[in-house]
């Protein structure tokens, strides 16, 4: 088994979507980024790496296996090992992984760029590592948005869109017709007269229609007056406006 040493890693924690993990150049200052002293390399088929990327599912017991507690985190001068730790590629895409002793992707990180290379040079010439695993077809819903939807935006629209997909997700919630024809209204004005005749149904599926492709201001502003008075949208609304620095 090949090893890479003085990794750098941004863990992004139970993100079961690939798009989530954020790469280098959208690393923030104030993420906290750890160095692993040692963690094993596995070439694994494109069927397992996209399994492992893009979902929270059981990783393969062959596989946990043969990293256990090979890799290790350098602490405070400490070398402390790690029960099962590692990063996968498949000649294309490059992901370390640790489960915090799970059995479950928990928590995942993408690489430095000079690191990235070092992965792709070494694994170039190795074999795929065949672990069989049951793989599912993944379902997307508007809590975990289809990869079309966040594809193209930086890390702040992608944060941003997906609250907003909360805020939609909680105002569907309340069945509430006048509501919901307020807000339609207020993305799309210009159709004031043919709105006030919607359902509820007709309504929301309008404004989430309209609403999940992309990144504008249109989609801030509707973002910030949906999650305006609730405490916990408004912290996540405000920790994004923050300046935040690469």
């Amino acid at each position: 088994m090949l090893y890479l040493h003085d990794v750098w890693v941004n863990w992004f924690e139970g993100e079961e979507n690939g798009y989530n993990v954020c790469h280098f150049y959208e690393w923030r200052k104030d993420d906290a980024i750890e160095l692993l002293d040692q963690v094993p390399v596995l070439k694994v088929s494109p069927q397992l790496f996209y399994y492992l990327e893009n979902s929270l599912s059981e990783i393969p017991k062959p596989l946990l296996e043969d990293v256990h507690q090979k890799a290790y985190v350098r602490k405070n001068h400490e070398r402390i090992q790690l029960d099962y730790c590692f990063i996968a590629t498949d000649g294309y895409g490059i992901i370390a992984i640790d489960t915090i002793g799970y059995h479950i992707p928990i928590r995942k990180s993408r690489l430095i760029p000079r690191q990235e290379q070092l992965v792709y040079e070494m694994m170039k010439e190795q074999d795929v590592r065949i672990y069989p695993f049951q793989q599912s077809e993944k379902e997307y819903h508007i809590l975990s948005p289809h990869p079309a939807l966040m594809s193209g935006l930086t890390r702040k629209e992608r944060q941003l869109k997906q609250l907003l997909f909360m805020a939609l997700d909680q105002l569907y919630g309340t069945k509430n017709v006048a509501e919901v024809r307020y807000w339609y209204t207020e993305w799309a004005p210009e159709k004031y007269a043919y709105i006030q005749q919607m359902s509820f149904e007709e309504a929301w599926n309008g404004l989430y229609e309209e609403a999940k492709y992309g990144w504008s201001e249109r989609h801030a502003h509707l973002c910030e007056r949906l999650v305006k008075g609730q405490p916990f949208f408004e912290k996540l609304w405000e920790m994004e406006q923050e300046p935040k620095v690469n």
